[in-house]
């Protein structure tokens, strides 16, 4: 069954919604549709072993719900779950729909029946019997066909995603917080796994993590690829979701392809890591792009105080206002020793965790400990307008602890941004897709690892810099003018002073030369004293540096301000440099500082947290300037006779108005 197919199907059952206009909002009908989706597509799973299912159920009438489950379990012949019932949606009562129908979600399994409290069913189908609409819908639902003979795991994950994004559309919410494009999927999954046959020997287990599991899209794909390339290998799924819909639909996917359900938790990765001791061989996510972690401040901060790098965020914390690279921490710490076989991790994130941040701050800590530590793979640049909320520009990270011997020390930085095709119809802010064809280009691109316009390799240390503070002396102008002495008694310190005492210091100001303009501080703060003391005034040390900065001002004629018998630092000069990392700052400011400025020092006392050196590390990853072609302006001939036209085309058509 093709997409289109799928997408036919998706609309039909979305129009069943056409039922609950009036009596239900917009934004309910999502909360409708879904589950009886899930129930109708869970019906048709269970089809086959039906009637064994319900023979055996009579047969154990009266064990105890563990012994009777586990019973029945295996007569539902190679299924995770079932239902005991002998009622289906075909044959529910039409006199009392509303009790037959929960009668029948209460005889699933207890897996499958947890799935209907997570879309809080049984309200909604009390407010669809209060509304006489129960059973029109659930015959609705009865007649679609929505067997795996028809349509498969991955059409139906297709089919639900359609449906989500419809639900978000009508009640405003945001459709791509709960799934991923299919075509970004597939190509994130085919980077992560594509050369892992080491990995993927026969009879081998291997585990797949998502920690934004949304519907199950990436783990339901890495099911599908891991088993379309390999043979005998155990693949198993494990998963976290925040949103209790998506995560019931990834549940239900994860039963009906026999997956252990138990590894799907539904909660807040970030603040409650369910999966905390488990290490993972695949990881694959596609975290919300710029979103603040102000909820989970308090337990994230507490995390990094207290466990520092025996917990997930070591390294250093972002801005609250984008989580991004939290996520991308949290993967990092369910790597597997490379001693095991490591761990490959892709990971879509938007521009800001490249450069986000400068020299000390969180992002940059985390990009140096990505980075230093040899993590960082490939990143690859996405096309605009491939996902359904969002058209801003988006990379696919891929990073491993196991790296090739040809890929170490080194970050393959891909530019994909060409790769795409338009879309018939645009899907919210999806314009474009990347085809098999395409996935299967940037693939190769990757495997290839060699310099091109659209592949370019890097040394890690090529993203490191050390900022140097330089600084240059303070240079200040004296004088004692009317609005000069204004603004020393307006100054906060004077201002405390009771009257008598700023009318006195006031005078004292007036008795020097006021024409005469002092270019060293020096000098001028002994005349200053000197008019002090005549005048009977005595200063405390912060008062006079108050009188000091209101009368003076920046020269650059005027003498060095010393302190100590070392130049004063102008903070209003301050500049910074960015050293490229292995290169002697103190060369570099020789070099490039020291011609422009002669008199500018370098702060030694800014010095790195880590290796002590002068110079505050950073890390940034500038991937556009690295693919950026410089494209000549058009000669001023061809503007000029565009513009003549231009003109005359404009005049034509006044005159053909005036006419």
């Amino acid at each position: 069954m093709n997409t289109e197919n799928h997408s036919q199907t998706a609309a039909f059952l979305w129009s069943i919604a056409d039922l609950l206009r009036g009596d239900f909002k917009q934004s309910q009908y999502g909360r409708i549709i879904l589950p009886f989706t899930l129930l109708r597509r869970m019906e048709c799973v269970l089809a086959p072993t039906r009637e064994a299912v319900i023979s055996e159920s009579c047969a154990q009438e009266g064990r105890p719900d563990l012994v009777r489950e586990r019973l029945l379990l295996r007569a539902a012949a190679g299924q995770q779950f079932f239902n005991a019932s002998k009622l289906s949606l075909a044959t529910l009562s039409d006199q009392q729909t509303a009790a037959d129908l929960m009668s029948y979600v209460q005889s699933f399994s207890r897996d499958a029946r947890e799935i209907f409290e997570h879309f809080h069913f049984e309200d909604f189908v009390q407010q669809l019997a209060s509304a006489d609409l129960l059973y029109q819908v659930v015959q609705r639902f009865a007649a679609t066909d929505l067997s795996p003979e028809r349509i498969s795991n991955f059409g139906m994950g297709i089919i639900f995603e359609e449906l989500i994004r419809k639900f978000a559309e009508s009640s405003n919410e945001t459709a791509g917080e709960h799934f991923t494009p299919r075509d970004i999927v597939h190509l994130t999954t085919s980077l992560v796994i594509t050369g892992q046959d080491a990995k993927l020997k026969p009879n081998s287990i291997v585990t797949i993590y998502d920690p934004t599991a949304g519907t199950g899209g990436f783990l339901s794909e890495g099911d599908e690829y891991i088993q379309s390339i390999s043979e005998k290998v155990t693949v198993s799924l494990h998963g976290q979701e925040l949103n209790p819909e998506s995560f019931a639909i990834c549940k239900a996917d994860m039963l009906i392809k026999g997956q252990e359900v138990g590894n799907i938790k539904l909660g807040n990765t970030l603040s409650d890591d369910q999966l905390a001791d488990s290490k993972f061989d695949f990881m694959l996510s596609n975290p919300p792009f710029g979103v603040e972690w102000k909820k989970v401040q308090k337990q994230i901060t507490d995390e990094h105080a207290r466990k520092g790098f025996d917990g997930r965020f070591g390294p250093g914390l972002p801005r609250v206002s984008d989580g991004s690279l939290l996520f991308l921490l949290h993967l990092v710490s369910k790597m597997r020793d490379p001693r095991d076989g490591g761990s490959r991790i892709g990971i879509i994130l938007n521009g800001s965790p490249l450069f986000t941040g400068g020299a000390g701050s969180g992002e940059s800590e985390i990009r140096r400990y990505l980075l230093q530590n040899d993590l960082v793979e490939a990143i690859v640049a996405l096309p605009t307008d491939m996902f359904y909320n969002t058209g801003i520009a988006t990379y696919v990270w891929l990073l491993s602890n196991h790296k090739p011997a040809e890929r170490k020390g080194k970050v393959q930085l891909i530019d994909g941004t060409r790769h795409f095709s338009k879309m018939r119809k645009s899907l919210g802010s999806k314009r474009q897709f990347i085809t098999d064809e395409q996935i299967g280009e940037l693939v190769r691109l990757y495997g290839r690892f060699e310099a091109t316009p659209q592949s370019k390799i890097f040394p890690v240390e090529a993203f490191g810099y050390r900022r140097i503070t330089v600084e240059r002396p303070l240079r200040l102008a004296f004088q004692t003018t009317p609005e000069h002495i204004e603004r020393v008694l307006e100054d906060k310190a004077i201002q405390k002073l009771d009257s008598a005492a700023r009318q006195n210091l006031a005078a004292a100001l007036q008795a020097m030369d006021a024409g005469t303009v002092q270019r060293n501080r020096e000098q001028f703060a002994r005349l200053l004293k000197k008019s002090l003391t005549a005048h009977g005034i005595s200063l405390s040390a912060v008062e006079q540096r108050a009188v000091l900065n209101a009368l003076g001002e920046r020269d650059p004629e005027a003498d060095i301000c010393m302190t100590k018998g070392q130049p004063e630092p102008d903070s209003g000069l301050r500049d910074y440099e960015n050293v490229p990392l292995g290169e002697s700052v103190y060369a570099y400011f020789e070099c490039e500082v020291k011609p422009h400025v002669p008199d500018a020092w370098i702060d030694e006392s800014k010095r790195d947290e880590q290796d002590g050196e002068v110079g505050i590390v950073g890390f940034e990853i500038p991937f556009n300037r690295h693919f950026y072609v410089f494209q000549p302006p058009r000669p001023l001939e061809e503007i000029d006779r565009d513009l003549k036209a231009c003109t005359e085309r404009i005049k034509r058509m006044i005159e053909e108005l005036s006419a």
